[in-house]
């Protein structure tokens, strides 16, 4: 069985997906993109974008029961893989060892422009 869940502080879905899924102890987050839900823009540059994204999920795992410690896996999507040093700085200061599993890749667009999108998994 599977439960929808939605954060009324992380920004509403941009397209026909839900800010995650809850199935038994699992968390399934969509990618959340570094928008700000009460003025609906975008930061500038990476560090700041990828701050707001990392808010938006904490928001989304909030809404699930779960905190940032519960993540096991995240993806995140970068527009410039020349960002990434600036992205992990401010990733680094969400989560504590034991560092989740992560996958990084730089791709050629993401939606609205950002210029970073983070989707994780979590274990309650």
């Amino acid at each position: 069985m599977k439960k929808v869940i939605v954060s009324e502080k992380a920004p509403a879905a941009v397209g026909c997906y839900s800010h995650a899924i809850e199935t038994g102890n699992m968390v399934f987050t969509s990618g959340q993109l570094p928008i700000d839900a009460e003025t609906g823009k975008m930061p500038e540059g990476p560090a700041a974008q990828a701050k707001q994204a990392l808010d938006n999920l904490k928001y989304v795992l909030e809404a699930a029961g779960a905190t940032m410690d519960d993540v096991v896996k995240t993806t995140v999507l970068i527009q410039n893989i020349e960002d990434f040093a600036a992205i992990n700085e401010v990733y680094a200061t969400y989560f504590a060892e034991p560092f989740p599993a992560r996958s990084c890749f730089e791709v050629a667009n993401l939606p609205l422009g950002a210029l970073v999108e983070i989707e994780a998994v979590a274990a309650k």
